[in-house]
């Protein structure tokens, strides 16, 4: 068992499996990506698992249309109310990136200003 502390040790354990399986999965990135947002949707997946996938998606060149066409490719299966949820969701989860990494930007910004030293 490991000593190291953090203060979100759950959200590191969830992103450490999810880079586990992308690394272990014999898809290709995009594939992969598509197949994990989709099983989101079916599973009716909250905005912290949309965030896990969709920082690695975005990272890898996924873009809006790519998870447009996916909800219209599986709406006629999982259902109107999953996709407008699953909609929400992902709405949810960028928004909370841009929120976050507005804060450590913040964090960073007031880090600096507190290291000033005086001449």
């Amino acid at each position: 068992m490991s000593d190291t502390t953090t203060e979100a040790p759950v959200m590191e354990l969830l992103a450490r499996m999810t880079t586990d399986s992308f690394e272990s999965s014999s898809l290709d990135i995009d594939t992969l990506i598509l197949v994990r947002l989709a099983a989101l949707v079916a599973v009716d997946a909250p905005p912290v698992s949309y965030a896990l996938n969709l920082g690695f998606s975005l990272e890898d060149g996924l873009d809006v249309d790519s998870i447009r066409g996916l909800l219209t490719a599986i709406a006629p299966i999982v259902g109107t109310a999953k996709i407008a949820s699953a909609t929400g969701n992902i709405v949810r989860a960028l928004s909370n990136e841009v929120e976050l990494g507005d804060l450590e930007v913040a964090e960073l910004e007031d880090d600096f200003e507190g290291d000033d030293v005086d001449e």
